[in-house]
């Protein structure tokens, strides 16, 4: 969620495997033949990650504003075969939108592909010209990796960080085209679109649906929705409470419902659980959080997400967090997803299977 200052700092546009990683396909063809891969896999900042599987093969996954050695990437974008080796493509939203231009504060983007159209839509959060509060915007582009062209005007501000970490989801059994998005001590939101995605419906209002504080850890501030629709549930993957700097703290949580505006029950409202975090701190990361999902070929669901080194805790010569990318099996147990021991591997892992 949160946004980096502008400090130059070397990003090379080269494909990016973390020097830990043991995989060994092609990322040509994507294959790994029971490869395994140990995390990061992209050893580089890249905070809120967002995946897209497109219809050209490849997968994009896109993210938070970064230094680079020419000034600032607004928009990330980083392509894979397999999740596991990624190519940076530079910045997918080159041209500050006309109502943020003075600003530097693009954070956590969500890329949806309408193939009725044949266009990407690109939501994003920033704050605007003169005025205090963020926005969420909207771009469109032909190609996945841009460059996106802002529409014009934000979909929607408000007044400090509440409007921020937009997720675009059409609705499987009903087709309803919706945004999710919040933080700023207030819930999640969801709201429907119109058929045009660049504003809401009309007659269409805000819905809360997981709301902060309640007396969990982590929970004192929630943000970074991700829907993930899975044998009739609704996942509401979303994270909290402070994603960055040296008091960082911050987790994977979880709710589901059988309808995509809720109402949604958290994982730790259920049996004796007692909590809804399924991903926290381990002995080697920090503050892993900020999560989406994509399925791979075997139907199996992965999930990546953002963690710092406590280590590499910041850029080199700046004092901005240094959240590089990792991945991880998800799998289900009554109904729940679970990953891992709720940590972070640390070990090799199966790579996912794309064909």
């Amino acid at each position: 969620m949160k946004a980096v200052g502008l400090f130059a700092v070397l990003m090379l546009p080269v494909s990016c495997r973390s020097q830990n990683t043991n995989a060994t396909g092609n990322i040509d063809n994507g294959k790994h033949a029971s490869v395994a891969y140990q995390n990061p896999v992209m050893a580089h900042d890249f905070p809120d990650p967002a995946v897209l599987r497109a219809p050209d093969g490849w997968i994009y996954a896109y993210a938070t504003q970064t230094p680079s050695d020419n000034g600032m990437i607004n928009i990330q974008v980083a392509k894979s075969r397999d999740l596991i080796d990624w190519q940076r493509s530079g910045d997918a939203l080159p041209v500050k939108p006309r109502w943020a231009d003075q600003t530097q504060s693009f954070w956590a983007p969500h890329v949806l592909y309408d193939s009725t159209q044949n266009t990407y839509y690109m939501y994003f959060s920033s704050n605007r010209n003169g005025k205090d509060g963020h926005c969420i915007g909207v771009a469109t582009a032909q190609n996945p990796e841009g460059p996106f062209k802002d529409s014009g005007s934000p979909l929607i501000c408000g007044d400090g960080f509440v409007d921020i970490d937009p997720m675009a989801f059409d609705d499987p059994q009903t087709g309803k085209k919706l945004l999710y998005w919040g933080s700023g001590i207030q819930p999640i939101k969801v709201r429907e679109l119109a058929d045009d995605r660049v504003h809401f419906k009309e007659g269409s209002t805000i819905q809360n649906l997981v709301a902060p504080g309640n007396g969990e850890s982590y929970d004192n501030l929630v943000e970074g929705g991700w829907i993930h629709y899975k044998n009739g549930y609704y996942y509401l993957f979303y994270s909290g409470e402070n994603c960055c700097g040296d008091q960082a703290h911050y987790a994977v949580m979880v709710a589901r419902s059988k309808q995509t505006k809720g109402p949604y029950t958290r994982l730790g409202e259920t049996g004796d659980v007692g909590s809804s975090v399924i991903l926290k701190k381990s002995n080697t990361w920090i503050a892993p959080g900020h999560n989406s999902i994509l399925t791979d070929d075997n139907g199996q669901d992965w999930i990546l997400y953002h963690a710092i080194d406590p280590n590499r805790h910041y850029i080199e010569g700046t004092h901005n967090d240094r959240r590089v990318l990792m991945i991880d099996p998800v799998h289900y147990e009554n109904g729940w997803p679970v990953i891992n021991n709720g940590k972070p591997s640390e070990i090799d892992t199966l790579t996912p299977d794309f064909n």
